[in-house]
């Protein structure tokens, strides 16, 4: 007996060890800083205006995206307009602007089918530099007359150019606008262990990007925020002193609890379930961050101004569960929230599903801030 438990305990030592290990690989890749390009789908033809795509969940996305791939100078960027035909093999798309690529070559769609700066809008902008805590922090100024400004926070592993789509219409409301980097992004300091702290620290680059706001004419601040800008602009309204200077938020896709989230990506890699809650208690002993307090529903942020929520019911990378779960709780939080979903699109596509509706939807909330009228609800774009 003595020896078989020997070996039990021998067996379940493996076991649990080898459980951390791939608990610790799934933590690693969560924080991993770096950006590594993929282009999981392929062209099949390009003429007469049109590109015809190798079928994928991707590929017949609804709406303006944009199509880039590798080439010698970087990266390739053109724009493909909504799904003219399909079929269960191929995916045919206008070509909106742009050269297309040659066939054979491997591509993906973006949801950012804008490049490289706000130049690509017919916007004037400034390079400017935000002082923070760690360094300086490159972001764009897009100046306007009005004296509330927008800053912009994109989501993990991505860019600047997340915003592109939206400053048009923000601009055209007078809004200076002020999208921002933090810590990790390309040209912004590293963070002193060089991973992503997933809002955790991320929030203070936020506090000092609205106290550079602030010091240039700003009197009320707009955050918008996509994806794990939410979990970033939310814990900056939860912990900062300069939150009271928001006079509303908009998140799209919006990181609203980590650990609905965190399932749902080992869902999409194929992960056991009860690799999930490991993977938080591996992240919590390495980072130091507490999870609770990303779980906004239970856990809602110290100062709760005018919000408005839009997430897209296709979204496989951030579920849309936890923005609805959320905005039906915002009326006992005490929280203005208009909630807004959208069908079918992909993670932070619901403006390329429907651009003129996307920004009706924004701005028509914005302004009802600016006038004090009513701005709670639900609703569904284009229904």
């Amino acid at each position: 007996m003595g020896a078989g438990l020997g070996v039990g305990l021998g067996v379940g030592a493996g076991v649990g060890a080898g459980a951390a290990g791939i608990g610790w690989f799934y933590s690693s890749v969560l924080l991993d800083t770096s950006i590594r390009p993929v282009f999981p789908d392929r062209v099949l033809a390009a003429a007469d205006g049109t590109v015809t795509l190798a079928a994928s969940r991707l590929t017949a996305q609804p709406g303006t995206w944009g199509l880039r791939w590798a080439d010698p100078s970087g990266s390739g960027l053109a724009v493909l307009g909504p799904v003219a035909a399909e079929n269960r093999r191929e995916v045919v798309r206008p070509l909106l602007a742009g050269a297309a690529p040659e066939p054979g070559t491997a591509v993906v769609l973006d949801a950012g089918p804008y490049d490289p700066d706000p130049s690509a809008r017919g916007l004037r902008f400034e390079n400017v530099d935000v002082p923070g805590p760690l360094g300086s922090y490159p972001a764009w100024w897009v100046p306007a007359d009005g004296d509330t400004w927008v800053v912009l926070v994109h989501g993990r592993g991505g860019a600047r150019r997340e915003a592109l789509r939206i400053l048009p219409a923000l601009h055209g409301r007078g809004h200076p606008q002020l999208v921002i980097t933090y810590r990790n992004d390309v040209g912004a300091p590293p963070s002193p262990d060089g991973r992503y702290h997933l809002g955790d620290t991320e929030w203070e680059d936020v506090e000092a990007a609205v106290r550079f706001a602030a010091d240039h004419g700003a009197r009320r601040i707009v955050l918008y925020g996509w994806s794990m800008g939410g979990a970033v602009t939310a814990a900056f309204l939860d912990r900062s002193a300069e939150a009271q200077r928001v006079a509303a938020v908009v998140w799209d896709a919006p990181l609203v609890d980590w650990r609905t989230t965190l399932r749902q990506q080992a869902r999409n890699r194929r992960l056991p379930p009860w690799l999930s809650p490991l993977a938080c208690v591996v992240t919590s002993r390495r980072i130091g961050i507490d999870f609770d307090r990303f779980d906004l529903r239970r856990n809602p942020p110290a100062v709760r101004p005018p919000t408005f929520v839009v997430h897209s019911a296709g979204d496989t990378a951030v579920p849309v569960a936890a923005s609805r779960a959320l905005a039906a709780a915002a009326p006992g939080l005490g929280w203005p929230m208009r909630y807004l979903e959208v069908p079918l699109a992909e993670h932070t596509a619901s403006w390329n599903a429907d651009p003129v509706a996307y920004e009706r939807a924004v701005t028509s909330f914005l302004d009802e801030v600016a006038e004090g009228r009513p701005n709670e609800g639900a609703g569904t774009m284009g229904g």
